[in-house]
């Protein structure tokens, strides 16, 4: 069967960068008092010109270019948001419009701070079905647009950014020495709990039950981590990074080091750019990436959770 690989990443978020002292001149929080809590320092915020989808974009070039492919190469667009107001055009659709694709089968995914690693598994599946060759699987999202300004337990927790990864066919990934390239999705829910985390209302606007989160986060959540490397066949001491959403460093931290993987770079992205939800662990990534922090071909275990307490990950090798 043919398997499939992430070949390129690209990340983009916008030039507007809010710091703790800023959101202090606007409600009753300060830069100790943020730090201390969550271990955010500064967000990136776009403007009204700014829409989710132009962000998707810039994103997803990134990727292309980086991956030698042009954008008529691709045969499958898919955006994982929660912050699309508009009903149609969807994401995906706009970003093939804005990229000037061919005719790829377009499609958005509302899975909230888990959206990536669902819309990455999806991709994998369509390839490994046959239905696509060449995928473009973006995560996006505005948190801005939906945060509350006078909330200070949440509004310090959000930013505006995109992440996207370019994956493809790949006929040998049965046989690849460590693997495949895109390793066996667990994922699941928790619906009876889906009210702790909510983008509601007109306008929509975000809220959570922030402790109920934590404490599901980092005491349910290591062994499903766990199984997810099971299933891909990797020990967690062999991963060489570990990328979480980034949701908070106080959940990052303890969630990592229960999941034991001892040798890996653990992704903190969280700090310079807050909870960005779907768009968060693409861009941690391919950030990694760029520093060269992560070798091309290591494990690299990647694991999604937050909104509607759903949870999806993978093992990939990175590209």
């Amino acid at each position: 069967m043919t398997g499939s690989r992430v070949v390129a990443l690209g990340h983009y978020q916008p030039a507007k960068v809010l710091t703790n002292d800023d959101l202090a001149a606007m409600v009753d929080t300060s830069d100790e008092w943020i730090t201390s809590r969550v271990g955010i320092k500064t967000r990136h915020v776009g403007g009204p010109d700014e829409p989710v989808d132009e962000l998707a974009a810039h994103a997803g070039a990134k990727a292309l270019a980086s991956a030698g492919l042009q954008p008529s190469d691709i045969d499958l667009v898919l955006v994982a948001t929660s912050t699309a107001i508009d009903r149609s055009p969807s994401m995906a659709a706009r970003v093939a419009a804005r990229l000037s694709m061919g005719s790829p089968a377009v499609l958005d995914i509302n899975v909230v701070c888990s959206g990536f690693t669902h819309a990455l598994a999806m991709a994998d599946h369509t390839i490994r079905a046959g239905a696509a060759t060449r995928a473009l699987v973006i995560g996006a999202d505005k948190m801005g647009d939906i945060a509350d300004w006078t909330d200070r337990s949440t509004c310090v927790l959000l930013g505006d950014g995109a992440g996207a990864a370019v994956v493809t066919a790949d006929p040998s990934a049965p046989d690849t020495p460590g693997g495949p390239g895109i390793g066996p999705v667990l994922w699941g829910s928790v619906p009876e709990m889906g009210n702790a985390v909510r983008i509601e209302g007109t306008p929509p606007r975000f809220a959570q039950e922030g402790q109920s989160v934590y404490r599901w986060a980092t005491t349910q959540l290591p062994p499903i981590a766990r199984q997810v490397c099971e299933k891909a066949g990797v020990a967690p001491e062999e991963l060489a990074a570990v990328v979480l959403h980034q949701a908070n460093l106080r959940i990052i931290e303890p969630v990592a080091r229960r999941i034991g993987a001892v040798n890996a770079v653990v992704a903190r992205d969280v700090v310079d750019s807050g909870n960005t939800s779907a768009a968060s662990i693409p861009m941690a990534l391919s950030k990694l990436v760029e520093r060269g922090e992560v070798a091309a071909g290591a494990p690299v275990l990647l694991f999604g959770f937050g909104g509607n307490l759903s949870y999806a990950g993978q093992v990939i090798r990175c590209p």
